[in-house]
């Protein structure tokens, strides 16, 4: 009897995750082994994919100079927008978990408002923006400051300008998260002991607000790493990132086995960039943006 009992509560957490583990088995696990199974294929000039197991398709992805450049590139765009993020987002985050409105949930639902509409949306509203006809060089021009428009768009400046608009509410939500929960008594605490606002924030606030300001980080980092909507609409033919590689190779080219070794390529890379972050800072912060 107890022996059962015992059988039962070993398998009890096994059931309740067998939803879950199936969810991400089929979703995910299976998915991705077939991608690491199509990039040891072949492409052959008649466009059908030649079955077997071969390093062509990682031979040319790790020693063409021409994806090392992009993938350079990407990381570079990424950086730069990473960074852009975390001075820009810091001061509304800053505002929100300390202001003494009695409207910060309206505060924070207006920081949301962004994900309500699509991303291409807003991506593209930066063309009636910059573009040639839109509204900066409308008004530059109605006020006699320019003559003829200027060339704004399709830059690597207007990639990171769309990817900053898309990512900053990532930041914001996690750098807030980090500040609403500091103890608003050690800052008090510090000020009473004779530092001023700024050395407060400086010895207490800003370092106690480190992990949401590194989990917004690596948010944005990461997804402005794998997008390919915002150089695709936004960029030029020289800021094509490494997504838009993948893109060209399985829906232009319906080259599945070189997609797949190029996707498995970024997945590496931002794979152990998340696997460096979990060491040294576990992901716990992450999640408590999303709740």
């Amino acid at each position: 009897m107890a022996a059962g009992v015992a059988r039962a509560q070993k398998r009890a957490p096994w059931i309740l995750l067998s939803p879950s583990l199936v969810t991400i088995g089929f979703l995910l696990i299976i998915p991705m082994m077939f991608i690491v199974v199509y990039s040891f294929w072949l492409r052959t000039a008649t466009g059908a994919d030649q079955t077997g197991f071969y390093l062509d398709n990682w031979q040319e992805v790790l020693s063409d100079p021409f994806y090392r450049d992009i993938l350079f590139q990407t990381l570079k765009i990424a950086f730069y927008t990473t960074v852009i993020c975390a001075f820009v987002g810091y001061i509304p985050a800053y505002f929100v978990a300390n202001t003494r409105m009695r409207s910060k949930t309206f505060l924070l639902l207006m920081l949301m408002l962004p994900f309500w509409i699509s991303y291409i949306i807003r991506t593209m509203s930066w063309i009636n923006i910059l573009g040639t006809s839109g509204a900066i060089n409308g008004l530059l021009l109605w006020a006699g400051i320019i003559d003829s428009p200027l060339n704004m768009l399709y830059n690597q400046t207007t990639v990171i300008l769309g990817l900053v608009h898309y990512l900053l509410p990532f930041m914001i939500l996690n750098v807030y998260v980090s500040l609403d929960g500091i103890d608003k008594n050690l800052t008090e605490a510090a000020e009473s002991l004779g530092c001023n606002g700024f050395q407060a924030f400086r010895e207490v606030t800003l370092p106690l607000s480190f992990p949401g300001l590194a989990a917004g980080s690596l948010l944005c980092f990461v997804l402005a790493s794998g997008t390919y909507i915002t150089p695709l609409i936004l960029g030029g033919p020289r800021d094509a990132m490494f997504a838009n590689l993948v893109f060209e190779a399985i829906i232009t080219q319906l080259n599945w086995p070189l997609g797949s070794a190029l996707s498995l390529v970024l997945l590496a890379l931002l794979g152990a960039l998340v696997v460096i972050y979990t060491r040294y800072l576990g992901v716990d912060q992450i999640a408590k943006s999303f709740r």
